[in-house]
C-alpha cells in the first residue's frame, strides 16, 4: 500500500512538473536531443563575420514526379513540424526540401547578426544551389509565408507555384503599433515560461483547443528556457521579431508572378505587438478572414481557401482540409 502511494506521489509530482515546464528536459541549443523525421544535412555559411551552419532535410521519393517542394517553417517552430505534409508529398512523387532557417531548429544561433527576409531567402537559395534544384514549389507558413513571398519576389524564375498558409505580414503593424526595441523584445523573451508559451499557441494556433499531438511543438521552446544558453536563443528571437515587425511584404503582393494558393484559418487573430497598441486599434488587428480576402484580390493569380475552424496553423490543427487544398492546387 505504501509503495502504491509513493508511486502515485512520484507520478503526480512528475506530471505537475511537466505541466509547469513542458517535458522537463533541457532542449539542446541546436536541438541535438531532438529527432527529426528524416536525415539532416547542413551547409556552411559565412554571414557578417560568423561561421554558421544551416540545417535542412532533403528527401527523395521512391517514384519521382520531377517536382520539388520547399517547406518553410514559422517563427515558433522548426522544419520537423512539416513531417506529415512531407510524407504525403513524398507518396505523390515530390522531392521535399525542408530547411531550418538560421536562428531556428538545428541551425546555428548567431551571437550577433542583422536579420532580413532577403538574407533568409539567399540562405535558402544556397541550399537549392547546393542540391542543383532549378525549379521549386514554395510552401510557407506564418513567418515562413513572409519568407516565401520574399523568395518568390527575389527569384521569380525559380518558383513555379506558391502556397501561403496563414502568413503573417498581411498588414503593416508598425503603422499603428508602438515600436519596440530589440532590447524590449529580448526582455519579453527572457520571461517566457512553459505556461506563457502554451497559452500563446493555444490561443492563436489551435483555437483554444489543445491536443496531445501539439505537446512536441511546445516542449522544444519550453525546453530552451531551461538551457544555459537561453539568453543567446532569446536574443535571436528578439532580432527575428524586429525583422518581422519592420519588414512587411503586404505592399508587394501585386508583384508576385507565381500561381498562388492562400490558405487561411478563419479563427486566426495573430498580430505582432497588438497587445502594445491602443485597445481600439489592437482589437482590429489580425482579422484573418478580412485580411485573407483582401490579400487574395491583390495577388494576380491567387486561389483562396478558407478553413472555418482552424487557427494560425491549419496543417497541424486541421490537416485533412489543409491537405485537400494543397494537393488540389498542386495538381491544377
Amino acid at each position: 500500500m505504501k509503495k502504491g502511494l509513493l508511486l502515485f506521489v512520484v507520478l503526480f509530482s512528475f506530471l505537475s512538473t511537466r505541466a509547469q515546464e513542458g517535458c522537463g528536459a533541457v532542449t539542446g541549443t541546436n536541438l541535438e536531443n531532438i529527432d527529426y523525421p528524416f536525415p539532416v544535412d547542413r551547409i556552411h555559411l559565412d554571414i557578417q563575420g560568423e561561421q554558421l551552419q544551416m540545417a535542412f532535410m532533403d528527401v527523395q521519393p521512391r517514384k519521382p514526379n520531377g517536382k520539388t517542394v520547399l517547406l518553410l517553417h514559422g517563427k515558433n517552430f522548426c522544419g520537423a513540424y512539416w513531417e506529415q505534409t512531407a510524407k504525403d508529398l513524398l507518396k505523390e512523387g515530390y522531392r521535399v526540401v525542408v530547411p531550418d532557417q538560421i536562428g531556428f531548429g538545428k541551425s546555428s544561433k548567431p551571437s550577433r547578426i542583422q536579420y532580413s527576409f532577403q538574407l533568409l531567402a539567399l540562405n535558402t537559395k544556397a541550399i537549392l544551389d547546393r542540391l542543383h534544384i532549378g525549379k521549386v514549389i514554395v510552401v510557407g507558413h506564418s513567418m515562413g509565408g513572409m519568407l516565401a513571398a520574399r523568395f518568390a519576389l527575389m527569384f521569380p524564375e525559380l518558383v513555379t507555384q506558391l502556397v501561403l498558409e496563414n502568413p503573417i505580414g498581411l498588414e503593416d503593424w508598425k503603422r499603428v503599433v508602438p515600436y519596440q526595441t530589440v532590447e524590449d523584445w529580448y526582455a519579453t523573451e527572457l520571461k517566457q515560461t512553459y505556461e506563457s508559451l502554451k497559452q500563446y499557441q493555444m490561443t492563436f494556433y489551435y483555437n483554444n483547443e489543445w491536443k496531445s499531438e501539439y505537446d512536441r511543438w511546445i516542449d522544444i521552446p519550453a525546453g530552451w528556457t531551461r538551457n544555459p544558453d537561453y539568453p543567446r536563443i532569446a536574443w535571436n528571437s528578439a532580432l527575428l521579431y524586429d525583422m518581422i515587425f519592420t519588414q512587411p511584404v503586404c505592399y508587394e503582393w501585386e508583384e508576385i508572378q507565381a500561381p498562388t494558393l492562400l490558405i487561411i484559418g478563419q479563427k486566426d487573430r495573430t498580430a505582432i505587438g497588438k497587445n502594445k497598441a491602443p485597445r481600439s486599434v489592437g482589437e482590429s488587428l489580425g482579422n484573418y478572414p478580412r485580411l485573407g480576402r483582401e490579400t487574395a484580390k491583390k495577388i494576380k493569380h491567387c486561389r483562396l481557401k478558407e478553413i472555418d475552424d482552424a487557427g494560425h496553423a491549419p496543417h497541424l490543427s486541421d490537416y485533412r482540409q489543409f491537405r485537400k487544398a494543397l494537393f488540389s492546387f498542386l495538381e491544377s
